[in-house]
């Protein structure tokens, strides 16, 4: 018998786990078995095939999902797409609420789904953390500047 649900993960600052943890929950809630992997690790991370469901979650760093879930995905597209999958794309600009961000999103998904041969019978978008705090001098700056055009918080002290 397989087991219930794989998440597969990649995270930059940390925020794609939290959410990646918060889905097994809910899941585990509901009565399903759910196995959470951090895709840095793809060579190691379970196959599909041992799964009832697949989600796979990233964040967008730079114009791109991170390596190890781009590579987990690639390698593992034909067993993804022979049971039901979800992809759930996590990126602050989601929270710029803009037409044209809206479509580079979009564009930026289509380009990951058509590279690895895989198209999730689910997607959805949700807004990254901001932890200022944790940023280095540079990162800060422009989620500082990718907020500021959200109209979103700009305190960087905490």
């Amino acid at each position: 018998m397989a087991n219930d649900v794989l998440i597969v993960y990649g995270t930059t600052h940390g925020h794609t786990a939290k959410v990646a943890a918060a889905m097994a929950d809910a899941l585990r809630a509901d009565g399903l078995g759910a196995d959470v992997v951090d895709a840095k690790r793809w060579r190691r991370a379970p196959a599909p095939e041992a799964y009832r469901a697949v989600i796979v979650a990233a964040s967008v760093v730079a114009g791109n999902y991170q390596r190890g879930v781009r590579r987990w995905v690639r390698a593992h597209a034909a067993a993804l797409r022979a049971r039901p999958t979800a992809f759930v794309s996590v990126c602050l600009g989601v929270l710029e609420r803009k037409p044209a961000v809206d479509a580079e999103l979009a564009r930026l998904r289509q380009r990951f789904f058509e590279a690895s041969g895989w198209q999730p019978s689910e997607t959805t978008v949700v807004a990254g953390a901001l932890p200022y705090t944790k940023y280095n001098w540079l990162t800060r700056r422009m989620m500082l500047n990718i907020v500021r055009k959200a109209s979103g918080d700009t305190d960087t002290s905490r």
